[in-house]
């Protein structure tokens, strides 16, 4: 399996990153993409840190770097990340995976992905 897509199409008005991949579509929301930057300011040097608030996130802008990755410009000033093909291709096989345990992990820090909204537990 070759991991450089055939596509990469930026629908700007819903935010999504459109890949394909042998034949097959792939979509990412820029949300989705955001809080899985693999920057050293989402990884933490081996410590990840849990993004928030990142539901109204767009994409500003998409840049090749070389033949082998994005680096995607998000409207939050977010610009450091670079996406290869293989870790794109690795975001679509596993989006819905990954997307769940990025909700569980929001549940269990008391995190919104609203930028508005705050979590309160009352026990």
């Amino acid at each position: 399996m070759t991991c450089i897509p055939e596509k990469v199409h930026l629908h700007r008005q819903s935010g999504v990153l459109e890949l394909t991949f042998e034949g097959l579509n792939y979509q990412l929301s820029a949300e989705f993409l955001r809080v899985n930057s693999p920057s050293a300011e989402v990884r933490g040097h081996g410590n990840p840190v849990l993004q928030h608030g990142k539901k109204n996130v767009g994409i500003q802008a998409l840049e090749p770097a070389g033949n082998y990755a994005l680096k995607i410009i998000f409207d939050d000033g977010h610009d450091s990340g670079l996406y290869d093909w293989s870790y794109l291709y690795e975001l679509s096989l596993n989006k819905e995976a990954l997307w769940q345990d990025y909700l569980q992990q929001l549940s269990a820090a008391g995190k919104s992905r609203d930028p508005d909204e705050s979590v309160v537990r009352l026990i």
